[in-house]
C-alpha cells in the first residue's frame, strides 16, 4: 500500500509559526513520525511540502498512478482552492484531509473546507496524531475497497 502525504503552504514553518496553535514539532520531526507509523502499518509513503498550489496539483497528478491514497493538509488552500479540490477529485483516489488545529474553533473563514467534499474523512484538532489517524483511515478505506473489488 502506498500513500502520498502532502503538506500545504506554511507548514514548512512548523515549530516556529504560532506554536500556541500548531505546536512545537517541526515538519522534519512530523515527517519522521509519519514515516515510522507508516512502517508499522506496512505502508510506503512519499512526503512533500509546497507553498505553491500548482506544485501540489502537479504532485497529485504525477503520483496518481503510484499512490493508493492521499493524506493532505492543504493549509489555507483548504478554504478556497477549487483547483486543488478538482485535482484531488480527478485522480479518483481516497483522500483524507488533516489539520493540526481545530479549524472549527478558529476564525469563521477557516470553518469552510472546499476540499472536504472530495475526501473520505477529515481530521482536525488532534495535532500530529491527526496525521497518524489519517494514515490509519486510509489503510482501512483502501483495504475495504480491495476487499469489495474481490468479493
Amino acid at each position: 500500500m502506498k500513500v502520498l502525504v502532502l503538506h500545504g503552504p506554511n507548514l514548512n514553518l512548523l515549530g516556529e509559526r504560532e506554536p500556541h496553535i500548531y505546536g512545537t514539532m517541526t515538519l522534519r520531526a512530523l515527517n519522521a513520525l509519519i514515516r515510522n507509523h507508516a512502517r508499522l502499518l506496512g505502508v510506503r509513503v512519499k512526503i512533500a511540502q509546497s507553498n505553491h498550489e500548482g506544485r501540489l496539483i502537479d504532485l497529485i497528478h504525477r503520483r496518481r498512478k503510484w499512490a493508493d491514497g492521499i493524506l493532505i493538509n492543504p493549509g489555507a488552500l483548504t478554504h478556497y482552492s477549487y483547483a486543488l479540490r478538482d485535482a484531488l477529485g480527478a485522480v479518483a483516489l481516497p483522500v483524507v484531509e488533516v489539520h493540526l488545529s481545530d479549524i472549527y474553533a478558529r476564525e469563521e473563514f477557516r470553518r469552510v473546507s472546499v476540499i472536504a467534499p472530495v475526501c473520505v474523512a477529515q481530521i482536525a484538532g488532534l495535532g500530529p496524531d491527526g496525521y497518524l489517524r489519517g494514515l490509519e483511515e486510509l489503510v482501512r478505506v483502501i483495504t475495504k475497497r480491495g476487499d469489495d473489488a474481490q468479493g
